[in-house]
């Protein structure tokens, strides 16, 4: 993911009127999901083309496939700017997939190979990956197991994708979003989502999640919806209904295909593509805000 310059103003968001409402019931499990992220770090560097790669693969296919109603692998090869050819694949755990309605949840599975971020003490090392790609990943697998247990009425579509952090954002353009970009010029059969939803370092302890700009341009309805589900749980706190970062991400290729895609993403991450991006940033508590927030989505069209 690259950050882009502010785009202010950006637009005028929907004022939503506070209600005295009984938060839902708690379904997601953060202890648990955090569980997942504990499993990935342990794997290594989730980078395309290592070992680590194809054994984190192998684990998430075999989890889905236990929660799912049925699961989608996507596998190709992408050939990279300088000639290197790397095996890839997207995983879509499918639930009701013959349901009319449905909502697509996504996140990226795997890590980046160089620690290049502004904060990197060593941009020769890859990303332990615990928050960027590992925290996204056991969200939806968090999901996944409530979604196991007490199955949704509409469809839901969570999507694995590979590639997002491989190359650079500005030299090798074509070698970053390698999943998403795959996945929207090769869909599923069948209806589009009504939105959807990228998750992607939401497992910060200090957890702040501001409005993300290409999605307040691209899809302000569904951001409205998502913040509006985060009052309605008690995490307005976490939730801020403010613009802050604007991110070339994995959304953006969903959004050139037509579908209303956002990211919920807690930029302000100080271990972002450096060698601590560990297990001791993250924490199960933001886990359980945004699997909270995730549940309240899928509930509310039900």
């Amino acid at each position: 993911m690259r950050t882009l310059p502010s785009l202010l103003p950006l637009l005028a968001l929907l004022v939503v009127a506070c209600r005295d409402e009984p938060p839902p019931p708690r379904e997601f499990d953060g202890p648990s999901a955090f569980r997942y992220i504990e499993a990935q770090v342990a794997f290594g560097p989730r980078v395309p083309g290592t070992e680590a790669h194809q054994r984190a693969a192998a684990w998430l296919d075999s989890l889905l496939r236990e929660r799912a109603d049925t699961v989608v692998a996507q596998r190709w090869r992408h050939v990279t700017t300088k000639g290197d050819t790397l095996p890839m694949v997207n995983l879509i755990a499918r639930f009701q997939p013959a349901a009319p309605q449905r909502l697509l949840f996504l996140a990226h599975w795997d890590s980046r190979p160089r620690a290049d971020g502004p904060a990197s003490r060593d941009s020769t090392l890859p990303v332990p990956g615990a928050n960027d790609g590992g925290s996204g990943v056991a969200l939806l697998l968090g999901v996944a197991d409530v979604l196991r247990r007490s199955p949704p009425t509409i469809g839901v579509d969570l999507l694995f994708v590979d590639g997002e952090d491989y190359g650079d954002f500005t030299a090798t353009p074509t070698d970053v979003l390698i999943g998403s970009r795959h996945y929207a010029a090769n869909q599923v059969p069948g209806p589009a989502p009504l939105y959807a939803v990228l998750f992607d370092l939401v497992a910060d302890r200090e957890l702040q999640i501001y409005q993300e700009g290409n999605s307040l341009v691209g899809a302000p309805e569904v951001v409205s919806l998502v913040w509006e589900a985060a009052r309605k749980v008690g995490h307005a706190g976490s939730f801020i209904e403010t613009p802050r970062h604007t991110l070339i991400d994995d959304h953006l290729e969903l959004q050139k295909v037509g579908i209303r895609a956002i990211d919920v993403v807690d930029f302000d991450y100080p271990a972002w593509h450096t060698p601590d991006d560990t297990i001791d940033k993250v924490s199960a508590a933001s886990l359980q805000i945004v699997g909270d927030v995730a549940m309240a989505l899928v509930r509310r069209e039900q």
